[in-house]
């Protein structure tokens, strides 16, 4: 199973951009899809998770102005950031608790990550 992530760029303060991460593999099924962001020097953080029964929950920080969203046939998960401030400048990476199926049909659960994408807010 691989997450792909893309979308990362550079922003003016108060600009929006949308990041997305793409799951692909032997998934049988995705509960959780989060978003979390690192900067460096500091411990990651969660900014916003999505379960699979549309439980959703934001950091304080970005309550607002980060929107999650899934796409459940294409196992994609989104974070439309609106209003972005400098201190939203981090590396974002996608999380995805996963039911992988085996090529014997054996499931068992794993969460995998993708890679970062920069978000850089200029101000």
């Amino acid at each position: 199973v691989q997450l792909q992530a893309s979308g990362g760029g550079l922003v003016p303060a108060g600009g929006s951009l949308r990041v997305s991460c793409a799951a692909s593999g032997s998934i049988f099924s995705i509960n959780a899809m989060a978003w979390y962001r690192q900067v460096p020097g500091k411990q990651r953080e969660l900014v916003a998770v999505l379960s699979g029964g549309n439980f959703i929950h934001y950091a304080d920080s970005v309550k607002g102005r980060f929107t999650i969203s899934r796409d459940n046939a294409k196992n994609t998960v989104y974070l439309q950031m609106n209003n972005l401030k400098p201190e939203d400048t981090a590396a974002y990476y996608c999380q995805a608790q996963v039911t992988v199926e085996t090529p014997t049909m054996e499931h068992y659960e794993h969460d995998f990550w993708g890679q970062g994408t920069l978000v850089t807010v200029s101000s």
